[in-house]
């Protein structure tokens, strides 16, 4: 079969590799029908993530139609059509059991990798590094899902497959953020970040009661698509002080709830961002967190920061002395896909949210390198670049 594959640093090739095979009888086989980029792909295009191999299928949002299934499979059979979780749950643990699916205790093949460096190892996500799992991932025309009864979910009639896509990950982070910032109705809500995950969270905060969401970014496009479909106030912090312009937004108070949907590779204008740049790339820090920090100095006191940004390992300026005496609340982590899936399928079969419309360009596998190249460098206006392959 054809396949995406990481062979090193800002590098993908288009590949002829096996076929998967079922090779635990809870495994099932997917014919891929869409699999879109993320932003935490970059991460590892970057090479941010050491723990990649050259060869690794990556990619882990996605939906498709099931192949086979193997003996212990009971929910799904030849034909359906379903969309993924991009974590992996065993559905037996503690953490599972407790709708905490990306602390699995199982899924993990590569368990001690994770551990070295988080203390405890972390769920398995489908092609995201050798540190969460090994697993191949989902730019390829078959992928093996291995927990199927736990982790694919029954696409409902009339809902199309550009709209299921964006369940598996985009929208279940997005939601997640907004979530974890327990919105009260009547709360206004700063959302770093108007990617894929951030369009999820603008509109999710509303979902849960927000009365305001405020967007920040500096690409024109993704602030129009945050003021139009998402029905957000935006700010451009290429050309205002952003914390300045909150506090004025918010009649002095700040934000209620501060969304951090960018993560490891924030850009900010200024000297911050050379000194974060300098710092990574000789290894002094592995994660450049200007709007982390940015966040806990806007949010109000007694407000409550969320990071669904991915970050990896260490940072460097933690205003920790702002966070602890404002009295903040902070939640974070890897969605927790299976608990928010089901919900969120009923949300986009009801009309509530269609997330399509982050679907900016859509093409065939064979042009993945240059889909990422696109991606990254954020021409074209792209948002999501989606292979079918």
């Amino acid at each position: 079969m054809k396949a995406l594959c990481w062979v090193g640093t800002n590098r993908l090739n288009v590949e002829k590799v096996p076929d998967p095979e079922i090779i635990n009888p809870r495994d099932a086989i997917v014919r891929v029908g869409l699999s879109s980029v993320c932003g935490s792909d970059l991460h590892l295009l970057d090479g941010y993530v050491p723990t990649m191999r050259e060869g690794d299928i990556i990619g882990h949002e996605f939906m498709g139609e099931v192949v086979e299934v193997g003996p212990e499979v009971k929910n799904f059979r030849k034909g359906d059509r379903v969309v993924v979780a991009s974590v992996l749950g065993c559905g037996g643990c503690w953490f599972c059991e407790n709708q905490a699916w990306s602390h699995c205790d199982n899924s993990n093949a590569h368990a001690t990798l994770a551990e070295k460096v988080y203390g405890y190892p972390t769920a398995g996500i489908f092609g995201y590094s050798h540190a969460f799992g090994g697993y191949a991932g989902s730019h390829a025309d078959y992928i093996r899902v291995p927990f199927a009864d736990r982790g694919m979910f029954k696409i409902p009639d009339g809902v199309k497959d550009e709209a299921a896509l964006f369940v598996s990950d985009a929208f279940p982070t997005g939601f997640m953020g907004a979530d974890m910032a327990d919105i009260a109705p009547g709360d206004v809500v700063a959302v770093w970040g108007c990617g894929g995950v951030g369009q999820m969270a603008i509109r999710s905060a509303f979902l849960l009661g927000a009365s305001r969401v405020i967007a920040i970014d500096r690409f024109p496009e993704r602030l129009a698509m945050a003021r139009t479909r998402g029905r957000a106030e935006t700010l451009n912090y290429e050309e205002v002080d952003v914390l300045e312009a909150l506090k004025e937004m918010t009649g002095g108070r700040g934000p209620d709830r501060c969304i951090d949907a960018v993560g490891m590779e924030a850009h900010t204008p200024g000297l911050e961002h050379y000194y974060d740049l300098v710092k990574q790339q000789i290894k002094l820090e592995t994660d450049r967190p200007a709007v982390l920090r940015q966040a806990i100095i806007a949010c109000r006191k007694g407000g409550t920061v969320s990071i669904v940004g991915v970050y990896g390992g260490f940072i460097d300026k933690f205003p920790m002395g702002a966070a602890m005496n404002k009295g903040l609340t902070f939640k974070m982590g890897q969605m927790h896909a299976q608990k928010y899936i089901p919900r969120l399928l009923e949300h986009v079969q009801n009309g509530d949210v269609d997330p399509s419309y982050i679907l900016t360009h859509r093409w065939p596998l064979e042009r993945g390198p240059e889909g990422y190249k696109m991606f990254k460098h954020k021409t074209d206006e792209c948002m999501r670049v989606v292979f079918a392959p």
